[in-house]
Protein backbone atom coordinates (compact mmCIF):
# COMPACT_ATOMS: atom_id res chain seq x y z
CA UNK A 1 0.00 0.00 0.00
CA UNK A 2 2.67 2.16 1.07
CA UNK A 3 4.75 1.26 -2.81
CA UNK A 4 0.95 2.32 -4.52
CA UNK A 5 0.80 5.80 -2.17
CA UNK A 6 4.48 6.98 -3.37
CA UNK A 7 3.37 5.71 -7.08
CA UNK A 8 0.48 8.19 -7.14
CA UNK A 9 2.61 10.81 -5.25
CA UNK A 10 5.19 10.65 -7.37
CA UNK A 11 2.80 10.43 -10.66
CA UNK A 12 0.98 13.25 -9.69
CA UNK A 13 3.93 15.54 -8.75
CA UNK A 14 4.88 14.17 -12.81
CA UNK A 15 1.60 15.23 -13.92
CA UNK A 16 1.61 19.13 -11.81
CA UNK A 17 5.38 19.29 -12.73
CA UNK A 18 4.21 18.47 -16.85
CA UNK A 19 2.25 20.99 -17.20
CA UNK A 20 4.73 23.66 -16.39
CA UNK A 21 8.07 22.36 -17.56
CA UNK A 22 9.35 19.77 -20.33
CA UNK A 23 7.15 16.99 -19.91
CA UNK A 24 8.69 13.99 -18.28
CA UNK A 25 7.35 10.67 -17.72
CA UNK A 26 8.76 9.05 -15.06
CA UNK A 27 7.11 5.69 -13.40
CA UNK A 28 7.58 3.22 -10.13
CA UNK A 29 8.49 -0.34 -10.60
CA UNK A 30 7.60 -2.32 -7.64
CA UNK A 31 6.83 -6.18 -6.84
CA UNK A 32 4.05 -5.26 -4.60
CA UNK A 33 1.96 -3.27 -7.91
CA UNK A 34 2.79 -5.08 -10.40
CA UNK A 35 4.27 -3.40 -13.32
CA UNK A 36 3.42 -0.30 -14.85
CA UNK A 37 1.85 -0.20 -18.29
CA UNK A 38 1.97 2.37 -21.08
CA UNK A 39 -0.28 2.20 -23.45
CA UNK A 40 -3.39 4.37 -22.18
CA UNK A 41 -1.62 7.15 -21.01
CA UNK A 42 2.01 7.25 -22.31
CA UNK A 43 1.37 6.44 -25.96
CA UNK A 44 -0.86 9.47 -26.39
CA UNK A 45 1.67 11.51 -24.70
CA UNK A 46 4.41 10.45 -26.96
CA UNK A 47 2.45 10.66 -30.27
CA UNK A 48 0.31 14.28 -29.38
CA UNK A 49 2.91 16.44 -27.97
CA UNK A 50 3.80 19.56 -30.07
CA UNK A 51 6.76 19.23 -32.19
CA UNK A 52 8.61 21.97 -30.45
CA UNK A 53 8.61 19.37 -27.74
CA UNK A 54 11.71 17.18 -28.64
CA UNK A 55 12.90 15.28 -25.16
CA UNK A 56 10.72 12.65 -23.53
CA UNK A 57 12.16 11.28 -21.20
CA UNK A 58 11.11 7.44 -19.34
CA UNK A 59 12.30 6.77 -15.93
CA UNK A 60 12.22 3.42 -14.01
CA UNK A 61 13.24 2.18 -10.78
CA UNK A 62 15.47 -0.09 -9.25
CA UNK A 63 14.77 -1.24 -5.31
CA UNK A 64 17.22 -0.47 -2.80
CA UNK A 65 17.35 -0.71 0.61
CA UNK A 66 17.18 3.19 0.96
CA UNK A 67 13.92 3.22 -1.14
CA UNK A 68 12.84 4.01 -4.36
CA UNK A 69 15.54 4.88 -6.66
CA UNK A 70 14.43 6.40 -10.41
CA UNK A 71 16.76 6.09 -13.29
CA UNK A 72 16.86 7.71 -16.53
CA UNK A 73 16.19 4.86 -19.02
CA UNK A 74 15.87 6.90 -22.43
CA UNK A 75 14.31 9.31 -24.23
CA UNK A 76 11.01 8.81 -26.64
CA UNK A 77 10.74 9.00 -30.46
CA UNK A 78 8.10 10.22 -32.48
CA UNK A 79 5.94 6.93 -33.56
CA UNK A 80 6.53 5.65 -36.63
CA UNK A 81 2.74 6.46 -38.95
CA UNK A 82 4.41 4.57 -41.79
CA UNK A 83 7.62 2.76 -42.46
CA UNK A 84 8.95 0.08 -40.50
CA UNK A 85 11.89 0.02 -37.71
CA UNK A 86 14.78 -1.08 -37.76
CA UNK A 87 17.04 -3.84 -36.39
CA UNK A 88 18.18 -2.40 -33.06
CA UNK A 89 15.00 0.05 -32.27
CA UNK A 90 14.70 0.02 -28.66
CA UNK A 91 10.97 0.29 -27.71
CA UNK A 92 9.06 -0.20 -24.92
CA UNK A 93 5.71 -2.62 -25.29
CA UNK A 94 2.68 -0.27 -25.44
CA UNK A 95 0.21 -3.08 -23.74
CA UNK A 96 2.65 -4.52 -21.50
CA UNK A 97 5.27 -2.02 -20.67
CA UNK A 98 8.26 -4.28 -20.71
CA UNK A 99 11.63 -2.62 -22.61
CA UNK A 100 12.91 -4.58 -25.52
CA UNK A 101 14.92 -4.27 -28.59
CA UNK A 102 13.87 -5.05 -32.42
CA UNK A 103 15.69 -7.96 -34.09
CA UNK A 104 13.97 -8.13 -37.07
CA UNK A 105 10.62 -7.26 -39.05
CA UNK A 106 7.93 -9.68 -40.39
CA UNK A 107 5.76 -8.78 -43.14
CA UNK A 108 2.28 -10.89 -42.60
CA UNK A 109 -1.38 -11.03 -43.43
CA UNK A 110 -4.16 -9.58 -40.87
CA UNK A 111 -7.62 -11.23 -41.52
CA UNK A 112 -9.39 -8.78 -39.36
CA UNK A 113 -13.19 -9.95 -38.83
CA UNK A 114 -13.94 -7.04 -37.37
CA UNK A 115 -13.34 -5.20 -41.16
CA UNK A 116 -16.31 -6.16 -43.89
CA UNK A 117 -14.24 -6.88 -47.07
CA UNK A 118 -14.91 -6.67 -50.66
CA UNK A 119 -14.99 -10.61 -51.63
CA UNK A 120 -11.62 -10.06 -53.40
CA UNK A 121 -8.83 -11.09 -51.40
CA UNK A 122 -10.41 -12.98 -48.79
CA UNK A 123 -10.07 -16.05 -46.93
CA UNK A 124 -13.21 -18.55 -46.37
CA UNK A 125 -14.79 -19.82 -43.10
CA UNK A 126 -12.92 -23.18 -42.79
CA UNK A 127 -15.39 -26.32 -43.17
CA UNK A 128 -17.57 -26.56 -40.12
CA UNK A 129 -17.03 -23.33 -39.18
CA UNK A 130 -19.30 -21.95 -36.30
CA UNK A 131 -19.80 -17.82 -37.94
CA UNK A 132 -21.29 -18.64 -41.43
CA UNK A 133 -19.87 -18.04 -44.95
CA UNK A 134 -18.26 -14.55 -43.97
CA UNK A 135 -14.98 -13.77 -46.05
CA UNK A 136 -12.25 -11.72 -44.63
CA UNK A 137 -9.95 -9.80 -46.78
CA UNK A 138 -6.29 -10.12 -45.50
CA UNK A 139 -4.03 -6.89 -45.55
CA UNK A 140 -0.48 -6.71 -44.89
CA UNK A 141 0.78 -6.21 -41.48
CA UNK A 142 4.66 -5.54 -39.67
CA UNK A 143 5.26 -7.54 -36.86
CA UNK A 144 8.54 -7.79 -35.33
CA UNK A 145 11.13 -10.72 -33.73
CA UNK A 146 12.22 -8.81 -30.22
CA UNK A 147 14.09 -9.36 -27.25
CA UNK A 148 12.60 -8.81 -23.53
CA UNK A 149 14.99 -7.05 -21.28
CA UNK A 150 15.30 -10.01 -18.76
CA UNK A 151 14.66 -7.12 -15.84
CA UNK A 152 11.30 -6.82 -17.25
CA UNK A 153 10.10 -10.69 -17.07
CA UNK A 154 9.10 -11.03 -13.48
CA UNK A 155 6.62 -7.82 -14.08
CA UNK A 156 4.59 -9.65 -16.69
CA UNK A 157 4.46 -12.87 -16.46
CA UNK A 158 1.42 -12.32 -15.00
CA UNK A 159 0.04 -11.15 -18.04
CA UNK A 160 2.42 -12.05 -20.82
CA UNK A 161 4.20 -15.67 -21.10
CA UNK A 162 8.19 -15.04 -21.47
CA UNK A 163 8.75 -18.25 -22.84
CA UNK A 164 6.33 -18.66 -25.41
CA UNK A 165 8.34 -19.12 -28.47
CA UNK A 166 8.96 -22.90 -28.91
CA UNK A 167 10.56 -25.58 -30.87
CA UNK A 168 10.60 -29.05 -31.27
CA UNK A 169 13.36 -30.73 -29.69
CA UNK A 170 15.49 -32.47 -32.78
CA UNK A 171 15.59 -36.24 -30.98
CA UNK A 172 13.51 -38.92 -31.33
CA UNK A 173 10.46 -37.89 -28.75
CA UNK A 174 8.13 -36.58 -30.99
CA UNK A 175 7.11 -34.18 -28.06
CA UNK A 176 10.00 -32.84 -27.14
CA UNK A 177 9.90 -28.93 -26.75
CA UNK A 178 12.39 -26.50 -26.02
CA UNK A 179 11.40 -22.76 -25.77
CA UNK A 180 14.04 -19.55 -25.97
CA UNK A 181 13.03 -16.89 -23.16
CA UNK A 182 12.70 -13.67 -23.46
CA UNK A 183 12.06 -14.21 -27.38
CA UNK A 184 8.50 -12.15 -28.45
CA UNK A 185 6.21 -10.90 -31.67
CA UNK A 186 5.25 -7.25 -31.61
CA UNK A 187 2.66 -5.62 -33.57
CA UNK A 188 4.20 -2.30 -34.82
CA UNK A 189 1.83 -0.44 -33.22
CA UNK A 190 3.03 -1.91 -30.12
CA UNK A 191 6.23 -0.09 -30.75
CA UNK A 192 6.79 2.58 -28.21
CA UNK A 193 10.22 3.56 -30.08
CA UNK A 194 13.16 5.49 -27.57
CA UNK A 195 16.80 5.80 -27.66
CA UNK A 196 19.72 5.56 -24.73
CA UNK A 197 23.44 6.33 -24.90
CA UNK A 198 23.97 3.14 -22.86
CA UNK A 199 26.12 0.34 -25.33
CA UNK A 200 24.45 -2.57 -23.41
CA UNK A 201 20.53 -1.04 -23.05
CA UNK A 202 18.90 -4.90 -22.83
CA UNK A 203 19.78 -7.37 -20.43
CA UNK A 204 19.52 -10.63 -22.59
CA UNK A 205 21.97 -13.20 -23.09
CA UNK A 206 21.51 -13.20 -26.81
CA UNK A 207 21.89 -9.38 -27.03
CA UNK A 208 25.56 -9.31 -27.56
CA UNK A 209 25.92 -12.37 -29.56
CA UNK A 210 23.09 -10.87 -31.92
CA UNK A 211 23.73 -7.05 -32.06
CA UNK A 212 26.79 -5.07 -32.06
CA UNK A 213 27.22 -1.10 -30.54
CA UNK A 214 27.46 1.57 -33.51
CA UNK A 215 26.84 5.01 -32.54
CA UNK A 216 27.92 5.75 -35.88
CA UNK A 217 24.10 4.26 -37.23
CA UNK A 218 21.05 5.14 -35.98
CA UNK A 219 19.81 3.29 -34.15
CA UNK A 220 22.99 2.75 -32.96
CA UNK A 221 22.89 -1.29 -32.90
CA UNK A 222 23.32 -3.64 -36.26
CA UNK A 223 23.00 -7.06 -36.65
CA UNK A 224 25.70 -9.24 -36.27
CA UNK A 225 26.56 -12.21 -38.93
CA UNK A 226 25.49 -14.57 -35.98
CA UNK A 227 21.79 -12.98 -35.86
CA UNK A 228 21.84 -13.04 -39.75
CA UNK A 229 22.68 -16.93 -39.89
CA UNK A 230 20.31 -17.87 -37.01
CA UNK A 231 17.54 -15.89 -38.76
CA UNK A 232 18.16 -17.81 -42.13
CA UNK A 233 18.24 -20.81 -40.07
CA UNK A 234 15.47 -21.11 -38.10
CA UNK A 235 13.01 -19.12 -41.08
CA UNK A 236 10.80 -21.62 -41.08
CA UNK A 237 10.24 -22.15 -37.58
CA UNK A 238 10.24 -18.61 -36.53
CA UNK A 239 8.08 -16.92 -39.79
CA UNK A 240 4.95 -15.42 -38.89
CA UNK A 241 2.39 -15.47 -42.20
CA UNK A 242 -1.24 -15.02 -41.04
CA UNK A 243 -2.39 -13.20 -38.07
CA UNK A 244 -6.52 -13.57 -37.48
CA UNK A 245 -8.86 -10.82 -35.09
CA UNK A 246 -12.17 -10.99 -34.15
CA UNK A 247 -13.85 -8.82 -31.48
CA UNK A 248 -17.11 -9.96 -29.59
CA UNK A 249 -18.52 -7.20 -26.79
CA UNK A 250 -15.72 -5.07 -26.26
CA UNK A 251 -13.19 -8.47 -26.13
CA UNK A 252 -10.92 -8.84 -28.97
CA UNK A 253 -8.93 -12.31 -29.72
CA UNK A 254 -6.09 -12.16 -31.62
CA UNK A 255 -4.50 -15.47 -33.35
CA UNK A 256 -1.17 -16.43 -34.76
CA UNK A 257 -0.41 -19.83 -35.32
CA UNK A 258 3.13 -21.12 -36.24
CA UNK A 259 4.04 -24.29 -38.26
CA UNK A 260 6.58 -26.19 -35.96
CA UNK A 261 7.36 -29.29 -38.31
CA UNK A 262 6.76 -32.70 -38.27
CA UNK A 263 7.93 -35.77 -36.02
CA UNK A 264 7.45 -39.68 -36.95
CA UNK A 265 5.56 -41.53 -34.20
CA UNK A 266 4.20 -45.55 -34.32
CA UNK A 267 4.88 -45.34 -37.73
CA UNK A 268 2.69 -42.29 -38.40
CA UNK A 269 3.55 -38.65 -39.04
CA UNK A 270 2.60 -35.75 -35.99
CA UNK A 271 2.68 -32.19 -37.56
CA UNK A 272 3.23 -29.76 -34.66
CA UNK A 273 2.10 -25.93 -34.57
CA UNK A 274 2.07 -23.61 -31.97
CA UNK A 275 -0.41 -20.61 -31.73
CA UNK A 276 -0.08 -17.22 -29.77
CA UNK A 277 -3.28 -15.86 -28.41
CA UNK A 278 -4.02 -11.80 -26.66
CA UNK A 279 -6.75 -11.37 -25.42
CA UNK A 280 -7.82 -7.81 -25.24
CA UNK A 281 -10.60 -5.94 -23.02
CA UNK A 282 -11.62 -2.74 -25.20
CA UNK A 283 -13.82 -1.48 -22.73
CA UNK A 284 -13.95 -0.22 -19.33
CA UNK A 285 -16.24 -3.17 -17.74
CA UNK A 286 -14.03 -5.84 -15.71
CA UNK A 287 -14.28 -9.24 -16.90
CA UNK A 288 -12.97 -12.68 -16.13
CA UNK A 289 -11.78 -15.47 -18.51
CA UNK A 290 -13.69 -18.62 -17.20
CA UNK A 291 -13.55 -21.73 -19.65
CA UNK A 292 -12.57 -22.21 -23.24
CA UNK A 293 -14.03 -24.54 -25.67
CA UNK A 294 -12.15 -25.42 -28.94
CA UNK A 295 -12.92 -27.22 -32.22
CA UNK A 296 -10.63 -28.95 -34.50
CA UNK A 297 -10.88 -30.02 -37.51
CA UNK A 298 -8.09 -32.45 -39.01
CA UNK A 299 -7.48 -32.76 -42.79
CA UNK A 300 -7.57 -36.71 -42.33
CA UNK A 301 -11.38 -36.12 -41.43
CA UNK A 302 -11.71 -35.96 -37.50
CA UNK A 303 -12.88 -33.34 -35.71
CA UNK A 304 -12.29 -32.70 -32.13
CA UNK A 305 -13.93 -31.22 -29.03
CA UNK A 306 -11.58 -29.22 -26.31
CA UNK A 307 -13.67 -27.61 -23.54
CA UNK A 308 -11.77 -26.71 -20.28
CA UNK A 309 -11.01 -23.94 -17.60
CA UNK A 310 -9.46 -21.28 -18.20
CA UNK A 311 -6.18 -21.17 -20.28
CA UNK A 312 -2.70 -22.46 -19.70
CA UNK A 313 -3.77 -23.11 -15.80
CA UNK A 314 -4.97 -19.82 -15.40
CA UNK A 315 -8.32 -17.58 -15.43
CA UNK A 316 -7.07 -14.17 -16.40
CA UNK A 317 -9.27 -10.96 -15.58
CA UNK A 318 -9.32 -8.07 -17.76
CA UNK A 319 -9.75 -4.67 -16.57
CA UNK A 320 -9.20 -1.20 -17.98
CA UNK A 321 -5.98 -1.45 -15.54
CA UNK A 322 -4.80 -4.55 -16.99
CA UNK A 323 -6.53 -4.82 -20.52
CA UNK A 324 -4.49 -7.39 -22.22
CA UNK A 325 -3.78 -11.74 -21.38
CA UNK A 326 -1.35 -13.58 -23.92
CA UNK A 327 -0.63 -16.81 -23.69
CA UNK A 328 0.74 -19.38 -26.36
CA UNK A 329 0.19 -23.41 -26.43
CA UNK A 330 0.48 -26.56 -29.28
CA UNK A 331 -1.80 -28.68 -31.35
CA UNK A 332 -0.91 -31.73 -33.05
CA UNK A 333 -2.57 -33.41 -35.79
CA UNK A 334 -2.00 -36.66 -38.11
CA UNK A 335 -1.98 -35.06 -41.54
CA UNK A 336 -0.56 -31.82 -43.05
CA UNK A 337 -3.06 -29.16 -42.37
CA UNK A 338 -6.18 -28.20 -40.73
CA UNK A 339 -8.38 -25.25 -38.79
CA UNK A 340 -9.28 -24.44 -35.43
CA UNK A 341 -11.76 -22.17 -34.30
CA UNK A 342 -13.99 -22.01 -30.81
CA UNK A 343 -15.22 -19.49 -27.94
CA UNK A 344 -13.74 -18.12 -24.22
CA UNK A 345 -16.47 -18.21 -21.48
CA UNK A 346 -16.34 -14.65 -20.36
CA UNK A 347 -17.90 -13.90 -16.95
CA UNK A 348 -18.51 -10.44 -15.84
CA UNK A 349 -18.70 -9.24 -12.68
CA UNK A 350 -22.38 -9.34 -11.66
CA UNK A 351 -21.99 -13.24 -12.33
CA UNK A 352 -23.48 -13.54 -15.93
CA UNK A 353 -21.56 -14.92 -19.01
CA UNK A 354 -21.08 -14.59 -22.74
CA UNK A 355 -19.50 -16.29 -25.42
CA UNK A 356 -15.98 -14.33 -26.78
CA UNK A 357 -15.17 -15.86 -30.50
CA UNK A 358 -11.99 -17.07 -31.40
CA UNK A 359 -11.62 -16.14 -35.04
CA UNK A 360 -10.80 -19.10 -37.47
CA UNK A 361 -7.35 -20.06 -38.67
CA UNK A 362 -5.75 -22.26 -40.53
CA UNK A 363 -3.09 -24.69 -39.77
CA UNK A 364 -0.53 -25.38 -42.56
CA UNK A 365 2.44 -27.50 -42.89
CA UNK A 366 5.82 -25.95 -45.01
CA UNK A 367 6.50 -27.66 -48.62
CA UNK A 368 9.94 -27.88 -47.65
CA UNK A 369 10.03 -29.97 -44.40
CA UNK A 370 13.27 -29.96 -43.30
CA UNK A 371 13.82 -30.81 -39.43
CA UNK A 372 13.35 -27.90 -36.69
CA UNK A 373 16.86 -26.60 -35.10
CA UNK A 374 18.19 -28.42 -32.14
CA UNK A 375 18.99 -25.10 -30.40
CA UNK A 376 20.80 -21.74 -31.05
CA UNK A 377 24.13 -22.49 -31.76
CA UNK A 378 25.69 -20.69 -33.70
Amino acid sequence: MAACALRRGLLATVTNFNKKQSHRILSVVDNSCGFEGYRPRFQCLACGLPNKIQQIRFMSSRSRPEGKVLEAVGVFEAVKQHGKYETGQLFLHSVFGYRGIVLFPWHARLYDRDVTPPVSDSKPEPPGGPHGSKEVKGKTHTYYQVLIDTRDCPHISQRSQTEAVTFLANHDDSRALYAIPGLDYVSHEDILPYNSTEQVPIQHELFERFLLFNPAKAPPFTARDTLKAWQEKNHPWLELSDVHRETTENIRVTVIPFYMGMREAQNSHVYWWRYCIRLENMGSEVVQLRERHWRIFSLSGTLETVRGRGVVGREPVLSKEQPAFQYSSHVSLQAPSGHMWGTFRIERTDGSHFDVRIPPFSLESNKDDKAPPAGYTF
